[in-house]
């Protein structure tokens, strides 16, 4: 049996989706806060358990029978998130687990100053002392293009602070790579990046907006203090808002600019592309407004 943390969120529910359409619902498990919301998976023959990294014995629980489980990152700010990755990991070892797999971080290597990056490197050292075989999905960063753009649409601005190339990287893809994996049709040990094949900066987003619409979209470079009291002025806490400057940080150092060919591998086809995807964005939602019109 293969059981998925962190199934009713993002990520861990188009995992199992898609691994419905490889393996019987039968074979596949999820260990969920809250069985209620994972109702639509029960229905179709998904094995639905409690279980939440605060209760280890829960857990233990939720991924008996598991030869596989995949330990989808999580937790809240303020938590020891890396204690709570340990309770998930020991209890898929006490279940007999032969394979746990986790939801690391394209980049997690030491000195990377985005914080969450010290969380991956030490969940990953956690898997590495189990003893049983296991498996780092260092995701890129895949986000929607609202939250990585800003509402570009709107102004015809990419306004944003300094940034480095970033193999952006769809998550349904991710999912999707991660079901083969669990799948079995490819077995990797210990960390590998999942991440679109060419990297790129918000100068490259512009460009590629601009040719979508028809439309000069510009490319202008915020100040990191001037983009903080941006984010505040929104409604972002000051704290929130300096920890996601640390993303920015690490992408001007150049932690996030390798790309790897091994997602397009895993799903034999290219991944979405920077212009692929803003062309979906802009035929959802329409094309920029003309900063002239609304001057």
């Amino acid at each position: 049996m293969i059981v998925v943390t962190g199934a009713t969120g993002g990520l861990g529910g188009a995992t199992v989706e898609r691994l419905l359409t490889r393996v019987p619902a039968d074979q596949i498990g999820v260990s969920v806060r809250d069985t209620a919301k994972a109702r639509h998976f029960a229905d179709r023959g998904v094995r639905v358990r409690q279980g939440s990294y605060e209760d280890p014995a829960a857990l233990r629980h939720s991924f008996e029978g598991a030869e596989q489980v995949l330990v989808v990152s999580g937790g809240a700010p303020g938590d020891d998130i890396v204690s709570l990755h340990r309770n998930a990991i020991e209890a898929a070892v006490a279940a007999g687990a032969r394979r746990i797999l986790y939801t690391s971080q394209h980049g997690a290597v030491p000195g990377n100053p985005y914080a969450p990056s010290e969380i991956h490197i030490a969940t990953e050292a956690i898997l590495a002392g189990t003893g049983v075989a296991w498996t780092a999905l260092r995701n890129g960063a895949y986000g929607t293009l609202d939250q990585v753009l800003g509402p570009w649409q709107r102004t015809g601005v990419i306004a944003q602070p300094k940034d480095g190339p970033v193999p952006y990287v769809d998550r349904d893809e991710v999912a999707e790579a991660t079901a083969v994996v669990l799948a079995g049709d490819r077995t990797f040990d210990g960390p590998v990046n999942l991440t679109a094949p060419t990297a790129v900066t918000f100068d490259d987003f512009a460009r590629i907006a601009s040719d979508l619409t028809g439309s000069t979209v510009k490319r202008i470079v915020v100040d990191d203090e001037q983009w903080i009291a941006d984010q505040i002025a929104a409604g972002v806490p000051e704290q929130v808002a300096r920890f996601l400057r640390g993303w920015y940080e690490a992408g001007c150092a150049g932690y996030f600019a390798e790309a790897d060919p091994l997602l397009a591998e895993l799903l034999g086809r290219e991944p979405r592309s920077a212009a692929d995807r803003l062309a979906a964005q802009i035929a959802a939602s329409g094309p920029p407004a003309d900063p002239k019109r609304t001057a």
